[in-house]
């Protein structure tokens, strides 16, 4: 579903350009789960900003669903996003003065689904994170790895058909950060393909494949025997 090919990253300054992404090559099937490892700096989230199209790349070509990415307009871009990407950052990114609820809501409403298919969509994703029974609760009232969930759910909502996780399990204590992963891990058996960065090797061996990234150089992906955890 996702191809790269000589893509690359420059930030180019009046006095200055700085490579951020050396030009590589990579493909990732539909249903995969490929975590993006390397030092901080490396150019992960640049890597990730650019899959999900939040970031334009400099050179190089990116299919995306057979879909050349530079030949769609920030409107397409835009709409491919709403309905077939979901993401889930470090910092969970919830909204403090909506409950659990309308956090999950608000991007449904984006998409003109109707009250009924929101609140069956809401109702299914919360159940998938175990948090239906908290609802009505504001984010404030959850531990951190709760609210990792509810951005999960979120992300789930929607039905994406790619999730881009960014350092999902970087605020958490081990315990908390073992269950999103056993969480994503579930989500990418129901069929969702998952590409998450991470600095945790430990987490990134629960991937299917590893994708190395150090001083903007994409190295060869290493694969890895996808394990349960315990």
């Amino acid at each position: 579903m996702l191809k790269m090919t000589g893509l690359a990253k420059a930030y180019i300054t009046s006095d200055i350009k700085t490579q951020a992404l050396q030009p590589f090559d990579l493909a990732i099937g539909l249903g995969e789960f490929v975590s993006v490892i390397g030092p901080s700096g490396s150019g992960k989230t640049t890597f990730l900003n650019i899959a999900g199209l939040l970031e334009n790349h400099s050179n190089g070509v990116y299919e995306l669903d057979g879909q050349d990415v530079s030949k769609m307009s920030d409107k397409q871009k835009s709409a491919y996003r709403n309905e077939k990407i979901g993401f889930v950052f470090q910092s969970f990114n919830l909204i403090p003065e909506l409950n659990l609820y309308d956090n999950i809501d608000m991007p449904l409403r984006y998409r003109k689904f109707n009250a009924k298919e929101r609140d069956e969509r809401i109702m299914k994703a919360l159940e998938q994170v175990g948090l239906a029974g908290r609802k009505n609760h504001y984010p404030t009232q959850l531990s951190g790895g709760q609210q990792q969930r509810v951005a999960i759910a979120r992300a789930i909502a929607g039905s994406p058909s790619v999730i881009f996780a960014d350092e999902p399990t970087g605020n958490l204590d081990s315990k908390m950060a073992q269950g999103i992963m056993t969480l994503l891990q579930d989500i990418n058996a129901s069929g969702t393909t998952i590409i998450m960065v991470t600095h945790d090797n430990e987490q990134a061996q629960l991937a299917q494949r590893i994708v190395q990234i150090k001083d903007g150089v994409l190295s060869e992906e290493s694969p890895v025997l996808t394990q349960a955890i315990a």
